[in-house]
């Protein structure tokens, strides 16, 4: 396996040309090597999601990069009805929600940085569609 990969322009545009599916989902082909160790990215999208888990990754950060639509984030502050998450090795929490967190809203080409230990969520009420990398902590 190499130990680098390319990610041409031109797959990205067939990626987003996707049809939108209700909910939340990694798109393929990415997801695939996202799940594979190939790559540490993806891309995520959010169509009409209102309702969703609050989370915390112990060990890694997430860097989003909207591409398309405008996605909520709440971050920070504290996760309501904190649980370990099924199969994360301890290494993730999840909750019902968060309580004190601060809301930030991505529009296309914004950024944003989430990183180990902070409480976040996100949801959209049309679809978007987010370039998510995961880096491990430093710490």
């Amino acid at each position: 396996m190499k130990k680098w990969a390319v990610i041409r322009g031109k797959e990205i545009k067939e990626i987003l040309k996707t049809t939108p599916t209700k909910g939340k989902r990694q798109l393929e082909p990415l997801k695939s090597r996202l799940i594979a160790g190939e790559i540490p990215f993806g891309v995520m999208e959010d169509s009409e999601v209102v309702e969703t888990e609050s989370e915390i990754h112990k060990h890694e950060g997430d860097l989003w990069f909207c591409l398309e639509g405008e996605t909520e984030f709440i971050c920070g502050g504290k996760l309501i009805d904190s649980r370990v998450r099924d199969n994360s090795n301890d290494k993730e929490l999840y909750g019902t929600g968060i309580e004190g967190g601060e809301k930030v809203i991505l529009c296309p080409g914004d950024w944003l940085w989430i990183p180990a230990g902070v409480p976040h969520l996100h949801r959209s009420s049309e679809t978007a569609r987010l370039v998510i990398v995961k880096v491990p902590s430093a710490r």
